[in-house]
């Protein structure tokens, strides 16, 4: 649809995140400039499943399709959503990543180049998985300098099974977004400043670099809530049922000691990646980091940010991704409070701004 016509007609996307810990949707609608939070809902994966939701065999199929499937058919009668129109994002674990340089050259070459560089980087054969891409642009005070590619791949094994999960739930898959991408697009951020943007999730969390608005470097770690949630259960000797009240309640704040230390202990562990990422980019790009922004489940933990302004120079922003949607203001408090564990879920859906 041409710009000219978006004008007039309002067009609806789901967005889709199915994560170990629960499954996200979120409903939004454009029309000219306007966005529109339509609708949302999240499920706990535990609700539908005893094992994780998301989760591969040893050949990396995924091994609860019906369930998703069963469960997102579920989530859409609840939350009464008929847009049909699906994005789902895909898990860092599900792709395959790397970045390298090509020489500069016209549009339409950058493809081919692509993929002859992709097959040195990635380790499935080409034939095996579907390329995915951005362009960071070159130095504008150079014409001649390489253009950086950013590169997903992502097996078509995992594409099947996903449009057949999008099938048996009754939607029409109209994209598949690995979850990197749809972050960086849900904070769109237009300045020049370099910013480290840290997603931590409840199975694996990613460091993001994006400069100027472009995602440059993206690295992907064992640092999750589960394992938070697990150091505290043995330290306290408590069920990670009662850890959960303890962690999303105390946190770090907590007057408990051995809860403090334990979730420092962790914490530490994440600063000194994000210390050591941070040094390499500067010594490869000549730049600091400016600024970092906090996202993923753990965002809200008590006292984290502050934790954070204590150990980096540069502020600490937990942003806010439903501020740009029209939603009605008794859910403005709320929508705050959990824009954290959906910027996957609105990062994707706003493919919408693309089409």
């Amino acid at each position: 649809m041409n710009n000219f016509l978006k004008i007039f007609f309002k067009q609806r996307i789901l967005g889709v995140d199915i994560g170990t810990d629960s499954i996200k949707v979120a409903e939004i609608s454009v029309w000219g400039k306007h966005k529109k939070l339509e609708n949302y809902s999240e499920v706990k994966s535990s609700l539908v499943s005893k094992d994780p939701l998301l989760s591969v065999d040893e050949k990396g199929n995924l091994v609860s399709s019906s369930l998703i499937s069963s469960a997102l058919r579920e989530i859409l009668k609840e939350a009464s959503i008929k847009t049909k129109k699906v994005v789902f994002s895909l898990p860092d674990f599900l792709t395959l990543a790397a970045s390298f340089e090509i020489p500069p050259m016209p549009e339409k070459e950058i493809a081919g180049a692509v993929y002859y560089n992709a097959s040195r980087y990635i380790t499935l054969p080409i034939s095996e998985v579907t390329l995915d891409w951005r362009i960071v642009p070159n130095n504008p005070q150079s014409k001649d300098s390489p253009m950086k590619v950013f590169l997903i791949a992502i097996p078509n094994q995992v594409i099947k099974e996903y449009q057949e999960i999008a099938k048996a739930a009754g939607l029409n898959l109209h994209a598949l977004e690995p979850e990197v991408f749809g972050i960086v697009r849900s904070l769109a951020k237009n300045d020049k400043n370099v910013a480290c943007l840290i997603d931590m999730g409840a199975k694996t969390s990613t460091i993001n670099i994006i400069d100027n608005g472009h995602l440059k470097r993206s690295y992907s770690f064992n640092f999750s809530g589960n394992q938070l949630s697990t150091a505290l259960s043995s330290a306290l000797g408590v069920k990670l049922e009662e850890v959960e009240k303890v962690k999303n309640e105390e946190g770090i704040l907590s007057k408990k000691e051995n809860v403090t230390k334990t979730l420092k202990s962790f914490i530490d562990q994440l600063f000194s990646e994000i210390k050591n990422i941070s040094t390499d980019f500067l010594e490869e790009e000549k730049k600091q980091i400016d600024e970092f922004y906090l996202t993923g489940g753990i965002s809200n933990l008590p006292g984290l940010k502050d934790y954070f302004m204590e150990n980096f120079k540069g502020p600490v922003y937990i942003p806010n991704y439903f501020s740009d949607f029209d939603h009605p203001r008794i859910l403005k408090d709320s929508l705050f409070q959990m824009s954290p564990r959906f910027s996957v879920v609105v990062g994707v859906a706003l493919v919408i701004l693309d089409i």
